[in-house]
């Protein structure tokens, strides 16, 4: 193997790569440095005249070398980052089966809507009578989404998930220290198979975190839980449907439970795509509930943004809901931006400003062209899809729970054991053939899980090239074959990283002359 992490040789130990090229590209998988690489000194993607005599004003200040930036001709840059963005997997290029990340198709007619003029330049500091059009589309979002979850307020402007869970956390706070029970009820309740945002949240907030454990079919202990309940508690923070891809049963038996011990119930609604239009949260006993809009109402999910989270409340809750609140008065829509303003007790704001105006467009338009039979439709695809994936590989790959699931089926390790293939070689195996792994190792319940969420983008077509792909590997790796798995991926333009010295000693600094050890391939 070379110093870029490729392959040498003739490719006779692992049978996949030929030959190394002199270019490093393959065929049409072309080799990209970093753009700093590329630099040209004196090269740029425009001319300027020559500045006429002028008198300096910086003084010692003035700048005495070179910037730094890299000089490129136009056509320079842009093939560059077009090279970048073909080594970029997207649910545009292929299934994307990461579990209990929905990644869906974001129709492009979404797009086109929130780039439209109005929406697509509105600014937050307009004057309210200049953006009456927009107040109206995050005014009739929210009440689809009260429709949708049963519950009679919602938060707008939350911008992702964790920010969502945080937003209703603190509106459980606040109706906590209005109870004057703020120094008492201190301890908040997350099963096993929580997302891992939701006890980072709680105890973010100043809550104390109590794990519930799992029973053996992948379900909240519901004894266990009641013997938690207590005085002291402030809530439970449950995500349904659970991280096993699995529906919680005991739902409202939990709520009741919780209520009556006079604590709140925070439900993470990360898996809302599976029941969407099927099931109303409010109708369970939930008390506030985020929803990632960027997943469920497709907008693009991942590289950091764009997200919205909005938050809904039950009766008990929606008073502390935070700034800002739209209403509908005398035929205009208004921003509520102040306390002194409405009849509730905010607990403060989550944002500067409104919420993410575009992810409002793009789900408010996901709703509409698919109107009340056409999410629920998504829903049950979803969860029809994820089952199919479940009945066609269970008999080579291990499932850790009988029965159906929900929106993504999960796998163990236990087929791979004694083959010399662990779940990391398997996912690098993947990208060989194609796909982006599944998510691995989460979650923490089951040991060395992949978790395969295809969410209802996928024809059939699709389903069956990944469950054979899946098959062939899972019969691969059993076979012995195990140089297909241990040096996966071959035909990346990478291969194999050193993953944990890339995140315990990152280089977030390109300095020229110096090699990259932290992101170097293994030898």
């Amino acid at each position: 193997m070379n110093a870029k992490g490729r392959p040498t040789g003739t490719g006779a130990e692992t049978g996949f790569t030929p030959h190394e090229t002199f270019t490093g590209n393959r065929g049409l998988v072309q080799e990209e440095p970093l753009i700093f690489e590329l630099d040209s000194p004196g090269a740029s993607g425009v001319d300027l005249d020559e500045p006429e005599e002028f008198a300096p004003r910086l003084g010692t200040v003035a700048r005495q070398g070179r910037i730094g930036l890299p000089g490129l001709s136009e056509p320079e840059v842009m093939r560059h980052y077009v090279r970048l963005s073909q080594k970029n997997y997207a649910i545009d290029s292929g299934l994307y089966p990461l579990g209990s990340c929905t990644m869906k198709h974001n129709p492009r007619l979404n797009e086109k809507m929130a780039r439209l003029p109005g929406f697509g330049d509105v600014h937050p500091l307009q004057p309210q009578q200049t953006v009456q059009g927009a107040l109206e589309l995050i005014d009739t979002l929210a009440h689809w989404l009260k429709e949708l979850t049963g519950m009679p307020a919602v938060a707008m402007s939350p911008k992702a998930g964790a920010h969502g869970e945080l937003c209703g956390m603190m509106a459980i706070d606040a109706a906590l220290r209005a109870r004057g029970e703020e120094g008492t009820r201190k301890r908040v309740l997350v099963p096993e198979s929580a997302h891992g945002t939701n006890p980072a949240t709680a105890a973010q907030i100043g809550f104390t975190v109590d794990s519930i454990p799992a029973t053996e079919d992948g379900h909240v202990d519901v004894a266990a839980f009641k013997a938690k309940l207590g005085p002291d508690v402030a809530a439970i923070m449950l995500t349904n449907p659970n991280t096993c891809g699995l529906f919680e049963r005991d739902i409202i038996e939990i709520a009741d439970a919780v209520h009556e011990a006079g604590g709140y119930f925070y439900c993470d609604g990360a898996n809302f795509n599976a029941i969407a239009g099927r099931v109303r949260p409010g109708d369970l006993g939930v008390d506030a509930m985020h929803i990632n809009l960027h997943k469920t109402f497709s907008t693009p999910h991942g590289g950091g943004g764009p997200g919205a989270g909005p938050v809904v409340l039950s009766e008990a809750l929606a008073p502390f809901a935070p700034l800002p609140w739209i209403v509908h008065e005398k035929g205009a829509y208004r921003a509520i931006e102040h306390e002194s303003e409405g009849t509730g007790q905010p607990f403060g704001r989550m944002t500067a400003f409104h919420g993410q105006m575009g992810m409002f467009v793009r789900a408010l338009s996901y709703m509409l062209s698919h109107g009340a039979d056409g999410i629920r439709q998504a829903s049950e695809d979803a969860v029809l899809s994820a089952n199919y994936i479940l009945a066609s590989l269970k008999d080579v790959m291990s499932a850790p729970y009988e029965g159906p699931c929900m929106h993504e089926a999960l796998f163990d390790d236990s087929f791979l054991k004694g083959t010399g293939v662990e779940t990391l070689d398997f996912a690098k195996a993947m990208i060989d053939e194609g796909y982006h792994p599944m998510t691995m190792y989460f979650p923490l319940v089951v040991h060395g899980a992949m978790l395969i969420e295809p969410t209802e983008s996928e024809s059939k077509d699709s389903l069956d090239l990944f469950i054979a792909t899946l098959r062939d590997l899972a019969e691969s790796a059993k076979r012995g074959e195990t140089e297909r798995f241990s040096g996966a991926p071959y035909l990346a333009p990478r291969r194999r990283l050193d993953e944990t010295q890339a995140a315990r000693k990152p280089i977030l600094r390109w300095q020229h002359g110096r090699n990259e050890p932290a992101s170097k391939a293994a030898e």
